[in-house]
């Protein structure tokens, strides 16, 4: 590091940047119509209604550099990160992403999980699928596929001391239940004609669907499943469906990303890729 003397310029620069942040300061009162400097001498102090408006500013300024930064990055980074919630990518989207890399090996795709919806202001996520209406302020949303739900459980139950051979013999089984979903059960019972107190009955519950759905496999009750995150395990032969009647949600799957960057090449891609991958037969279960 070097070190030299102030000279006059160096003075001369400073008096001018002061001025200039003298006159931003009156300008900025003069269109609020609000004084928010007390001057004294060469000391700037905050009034109550500045300190009051200094939060909001910092907050809208946090966004417009992220905002901005995103927009930068978004056509020259090769990373694209995905959100979805933990059950989805676990038991679908994993499976398929290796199809996408290998096609596209210019696009490192992360995917990262939560339950919230995403803020992609906030956040470092490109593009998201959501369970929902598909009605998002600010978001682009296109329909991935529909949901369907319906009772799961081990084969053994099948031949258990009280075998599941008809909904009604679900009052002798423990249930498995998931805070995110906790009304599947009683819509389902309900559907099928049983009263919905049955799903209020001692049972287990899980704070994530794929964990409620690997307790079924282990035997320990049944759990509601959801058509695309137990298709695998079906075909597989770790789970059964002891029923026939099959519970359609008026939801279902969107994918999501923010008006401003959803034409982005690489978000588009994926989109587009994501779209053909959920049509019946495009992609073989569990490949990649």
């Amino acid at each position: 590091m070097i070190f030299r003397p102030a000279t006059k310029s160096d003075g001369a620069d400073l008096r001018s940047r002061s001025a200039t942040r003298r006159g931003h300061s009156r300008r900025l009162e003069e269109q609020l119509g609000l004084t928010l400097f007390i001057r004294r001498n060469r000391i700037l102090e905050l009034t109550r209604e500045a300190q009051d408006y200094l939060p909001s500013i910092r907050s809208a300024v946090a966004d417009l550099h992220r905002a901005t930064a995103r927009l930068r990055r978004t056509d020259h980074e090769g990373r694209l990160t995905v959100s979805t919630i933990a059950s989805l990518a676990t038991k679908w989207l994993v499976s398929r992403v290796a199809a996408f890399q290998d096609a596209n090996p210019g696009i490192e795709v992360r995917i990262t999980t939560s339950t919230h919806l995403v803020d992609f202001q906030r956040e470092e996520v490109d593009i998201a699928v959501r369970y929902g209406h598909g009605t998002w302020s600010g978001l682009r949303a296109h329909w991935l596929m529909a949901e369907q739900i319906f009772p799961v459980c081990s084969p053994e139950l099948l031949h258990d001391a009280r075998p599941l051979c008809a909904p009604e013999d679900l009052a002798h089984h423990t249930l498995l239940h998931t805070t995110v979903s906790r009304e599947d059960w009683q819509l389902w019972l309900t559907a099928a004609g049983l009263p919905a107190s049955i799903a209020t009955r001692r049972g287990m519950t899980f704070d994530q669907g794929f964990m409620a759905i690997q307790a079924a496999m282990e035997g320990l009750g049944v759990a509601m499943g959801r058509f695309h995150l137990v298709e695998a395990d079906i075909a597989a032969g770790r789970l059964v469906a002891p029923f026939d009647m099959v519970l359609p949600r008026d939801a279902g799957y969107y994918v999501i990303s923010p008006e401003a960057t959803a034409d982005a090449p690489k978000i588009a891609r994926f989109r587009d890729w994501l779209i053909a991958s959920a049509t019946p037969g495009a992609l073989a279960v569990g490949a990649g």
